[in-house]
């Protein structure tokens, strides 16, 4: 990821208290700098993955959640996401009472209602679901 896309993406989510990233993979360092600007960061995935001691984890699998994990999020979000997760993963954040914020792999194209955020200076977009808070 660009160091313009990164900062992007921790300007926007930062505005967050708790956050929980879904699909963590090899790719801690948005989870990190937003644990950096003192937001509450959990990380999960279907494997165990190494996080910076700032960030909790949790492994957890969104097509069959721990709902407790997304319990207290005032934001879910996932980088990458494939399409296959984005309606399980608005589900969970739903449940939460929580905001859904992803991006996608390459031109998927979200399969969830959504609003597009142009990441300032990168020429990416972030996805934000139009639902995922209950209001």
């Amino acid at each position: 990821m660009s160091d313009a896309r990164h900062a992007a993406l921790v300007d926007r989510l930062a505005v967050y208290d708790t956050l929980v990233e879904v699909g963590v993979g090899h790719r801690p360092a948005v989870a990190a700098a937003l644990a950096d600007r003192n937001c509450t960061v959990t990380a999960t995935d279907v494997h165990d993955r190494p996080v910076p001691a700032s960030v909790a984890f949790v492994r957890d699998d969104v097509t069959d959640p721990d709902a407790a994990v997304y319990a207290d999020a005032d934001a879910v979000y996932a980088l990458n996401l494939p399409p296959e997760l984005h309606r399980p993963t608005r589900a969970v954040a739903r449940e939460a009472g929580a905001d859904f914020l992803f991006t996608t792999l390459g031109g998927d194209p979200p399969l969830v209602p959504v609003t597009r955020e142009s990441l300032a200076g990168t020429g990416r977009t972030l996805f934000v679901a139009d639902d995922a808070r209950p209001g």
